[in-house]
C-alpha cells in the first residue's frame, strides 16, 4: 500500500492539559480509519493540527507529494457572500469551475456566455462531472443554488461543506462528524458512497453502524496515548476490551510485585548502599507502572423521573403548513404511557416542527395539542442550548438550582451533579467557551435531567456525543420511568431506544410503524423489492403457453381489426422517435450549435421523450389484450 499520511511520535497540550503524547500512525491508499475517543481528549483537535489548522508541541507530519487533501470540518465556515453553488464547487479543479460557471449561466438565462462556457466544458470533459455533481447535491439535497451562504442554518452550511469536500474528489478525505445534521436516507447514501470511493479516509463520527459498515481501521486515543486496531467497530469492542483486561492483569501482577519490592528496600536501611544498583533502578519503574491507574470515569445517569399520571397527551387532528410545505393535516394520535417514540424522515419534513408544537412553541394552524397535568417536559433541541460562553460551567447549572432531587429523598448539590456528567472540581470553573463540542452537549444533557422530566424530548441527542457517552445514555433510556420521544439519524441509538416508529413522508404523509428503525428498513426494501417484481411484469411481456381451451373457459380477448392496426403503427412509431431522439443528442453534443439552436433542440428532445413514454405504456397496454 501506499502511505498518504505518516504521524510520528506528536505531542499536543493546551496549558496544563495534556491531550496526546509522543503518538505516531498512518493512513495509506484504500484505508478507511476511524478516530475514536472521549469528548473533550483531542479527537478535533488532532483532525485541525493534520490540516495544518492548529500548531502542535513536538512531532512530524508528513503526507505524500501532491497529495490531494479534503476537511470537513465540524463546524465549517464560508465567506457570507457566497453563493451556495460557489461553496458546494469552491476547488482548484478547473473542470468544476467551469460547471459552475455555466449552473450560472443557466440560472440567469446568460445565453451570450453560454458558448463559450460549453467550449470549456468539451475542452475539460467536463459533462460527466456535472453528472456526478448533481447526484450528489441532489441526495444532500441542496437545491437552492443561489442562496447565500450567511442566511443558512447550521446543518445546511454542514451539508454544503459535505458536498464540497465529496465533489473535488481528493485522494485523502479527513471528515469531522460527517453525519451530523444529515436524515436517516442521506446517512446510508454517504455511507454507501464512502465504501465505494477509491479515496482513502481518515474521520471521527459517533455512528457505530456507520464504523461498522465503513471502517478498515479503528484507531483509539486513551488516556493521551493512542491505539490501533485492524478491523471494524465490532473487532474494536472485541479488542479493545482485551487491552483492557490486560492492562489490569497486568497492573494487579506489578502491584503485587511492588509489594514485595517494597518490602526489600526497606529492609536493612543501614546496608541500602550495597544493594544491587540494578535492582534499586527497576524497582522505580515498577513504583511507577504500579502507580497507574486506568481512569474508569463515565457520565452516570441517576437520576429519576416524576410521577407520571395516566393521561400524557393527545394530539386533536392538528394541521400545520408553511406556505406550499404541509407537515400536519388533521393528524389525531393519543400517546401512551412510557411509550418510547421514534421519529424519522427526510430534512423538511417537519420533525423538528411537530415537537416545537408539542411543547407549545409552535402554534397549530388548526387542531390542539392536550397535555396531561403531569407530564413535565425535558426537552434535548438540536441546536443545543444557548449557553452565555464567558459563563463558568458550575454558574450554568446554579441558575437552574443549587441542588438536584434524585428521588426517594436524595438530593445532591449542583457541583456534585455536574461530577457525574464528567465535570471536574477544576473543569467547572472553566468559562463555557473553553470546552470542546461534546462537552457543550453534555453540559446541555445535564441541564435538562436535573429538572426531573418525566417525559424526554429529544431531537437530535447523538450529535457530537462520544460513543461511550451515548452508551450509558442508551442504557439510561431503556430504563427510564416516564415516556420519550426521539428525533435521530443515529439508526443504532434507535434500535436500542425506540419501541415504534412515525415516519414522516412529506406533505403530511405519516405511517405509525411498530418496530425499530432496523424493522422498517427491512419492512421497506420488502416492499420495494415486490414494488420492482411488478414493475418488471408490467414492462416485460412474455407469452403464456397455449393450452387447450374447454367449454367452461372463457374465450381469450382479441385485438380489433383498429387495434390492431394502432399497435403495428406504435411500434414503428416508437422506432422512428427513438432515432430522431438519438440524432439530437449527437447534436448536441458536436458543441457546433448556437445558443438559440441549442434552446430550441433541448426542447423538441423533451418533447420526444414524453411522446416515447406515452406511446410505449399504450402499446404495453394493447400487447396484454
Amino acid at each position: 500500500m501506499i502511505s498518504y499520511l505518516q504521524v510520528e511520535h506528536l505531542t499536543k497540550s493546551f496549558g496544563d492539559l495534556l491531550l496526546f503524547d509522543n503518538i505516531s500512525f498512518g493512513v495509506a491508499d484504500n484505508q478507511r480509519v476511524a478516530l475514536i475517543a472521549k469528548n473533550g481528549t483531542g479527537k478535533t483537535t488532532l483532525l485541525n493540527v493534520l490540516a495544518g489548522k492548529e500548531d502542535y508541541d513536538a512531532g512530524t507530519i508528513s503526507f505524500r507529494r501532491n497529495l490531494r487533501i479534503g476537511y470537513l470540518e465540524q463546524n465549517p465556515d464560508f465567506p457570507k457572500g457566497l453563493s451556495v453553488i460557489d461553496a458546494c464547487l469552491q476547488t482548484d479543479n478547473e473542470a468544476i469551475r467551469a460547471i459552475a460557471d455555466y449552473e450560472h449561466c443557466m440560472l440567469h438565462n446568460n445565453h451570450e456566455a453560454l458558448d463559450e462556457i460549453i467550449s470549456r466544458m468539451d475542452l475539460l470533459k467536463a459533462w460527466d462531472y456535472e453528472t456526478r455533481i448533481k447526484q450528489i447535491l441532489g441526495k444532500l439535497n441542496i437545491t437552492n443554488f443561489e442562496q447565500p451562504i450567511g442566511e443558512l442554518s447550521g446543518g445546511q452550511l454542514k451539508r454544503v461543506a459535505l458536498a464540497n469536500v465529496l465533489i473535488a474528489e481528493p485522494d485523502l478525505l479527513i471528515l469531522d462528524e460527517p453525519t451530523n445534521h444529515l436524515d436517516l436516507e442521506m446517512v446510508e447514501w454517504l455511507e454507501d458512497f464512502l465504501k465505494r470511493a477509491s479515496m482513502a479516509l481518515l474521520m471521527v463520527t459517533h455512528d457505530r453502524y456507520f464504523l461498522d459498515r465503513v471502517c478498515t481501521d479503528i484507531i483509539e486515543i486513551d488516556h493521551q496515548s493512542l491505539y490501533q486496531y485492524r478491523g471494524n467497530y465490532s473487532y474494536y469492542l472485541e479488542k479493545r476490551e482485551e487491552r483492557i483486561s490486560n492492562f489490569d492483569a497486568e497492573t494487579e501482577r506489578t502491584v503485587n510485585l511492588y509489594r514485595t519490592e517494597l518490602d526489600w528496600m526497606r529492609r536493612q536501611p543501614q546496608a541500602r548502599s550495597h544493594k544491587s544498583k540494578s535492582r534499586i533502578d527497576r524497582f522505580s519503574e515498577i513504583e511507577n507502572r504500579a502507580k497507574q491507574r486506568r481512569n474508569n470515569d463515565k457520565v452516570q445517569l441517576d437520576v429519576k423521573a416524576s410521577y407520571l399520571g395516566s393521561k400524557i397527551f393527545e394530539a386533536k387532528y392538528v394541521s400545520k403548513s408553511f406556505e406550499n410545505l404541509k407537515i400536519l393535516d388533521k393528524y389525531y394520535y393519543n400517546f401512551a404511557r412510557y411509550e418510547k417514540l421514534g421519529i424519522v424522515g427526510k430534512n423538511g419534513t417537519g420533525k423538528s416542527t411537530f415537537l416545537k408544537m408539542l411543547l407549545g412553541e409552535v402554534k397549530p394552524d388548526s387542531g390542539s395539542f392536550d397535555v396531561g397535568e403531569t407530564v413535565v417536559f425535558g426537552y434535548y433541541s438540536q441546536d443545543g442550548l444557548a449557553f452565555d460562553e464567558q459563563m463558568k460551567v458550575i454558574d450554568v447549572v446554579r441558575d437552574i438550582a443549587e441542588e438536584v432531587s434524585l428521588g426517594n429523598g436524595r438530593k445532591m448539590s449542583a457541583s456534585q451533579f455536574l461530577q457525574h456528567f464528567l465535570f471536574t472540581p477544576e473543569t467547572q470553573y472553566n468559562y463555557v467557551y473553553k470546552l470542546s463540542g461534546g462537552e457543550k452537549r453534555r453540559l446541555h444533557l445535564c441541564t435538562v435531567l436535573m429538572r426531573n422530566p418525566n417525559f424526554l424530548v429529544l431531537d437530535e441527542p447523538t450529535n457530537d456525543l462520544d460513543i461511550i457517552t451515548l452508551n450509558i445514555l442508551e442504557e439510561y433510556l431503556q430504563a427510564f420511568k416516564g415516556c420519550v420521544i426521539v428525533v435521530s439519524h443515529d439508526r443504532y441509538f434507535m434500535d436500542k431506544v425506540v419501541d415504534h416508529l412515525l415516519v414522516f413522508k412529506g406533505n403530511a404523509e405519516l405511517k405509525d410503524f411498530p418496530g425499530n428503525y432496523t424493522d422498517y428498513r427491512d419492512w421497506t426494501a420488502l416492499e420495494e423489492e415486490e414494488l420492482r417484481a411488478k414493475k418488471s411484469e408490467a414492462e416485460v411481456y412474455i407469452p403464456k403457453p397455449e393450452t387447450t381451451k374447454t367449454k367452461t373457459e372463457p374465450a381469450a380477448k382479441k385485438l380489433s381489426y383498429k387495434e390492431q392496426k394502432e399497435f403495428e403503427n406504435l411500434e414503428t412509431e416508437i422506432g422512428t422517435l427513438e432515432q430522431e431522439k438519438i440524432a439530437i443528442e449527437l447534436q448536441l453534443a458536436s458543441g457546433n450549435l448556437s445558443t438559440d439552436e441549442i434552446v430550441a433542440i433541448s426542447e423538441r428532445h423533451g418533447i420526444i421523450n414524453h411522446l416515447i413514454d406515452t406511446k410505449t405504456s399504450r402499446w404495453i397496454a394493447l400487447s396484454e389484450l
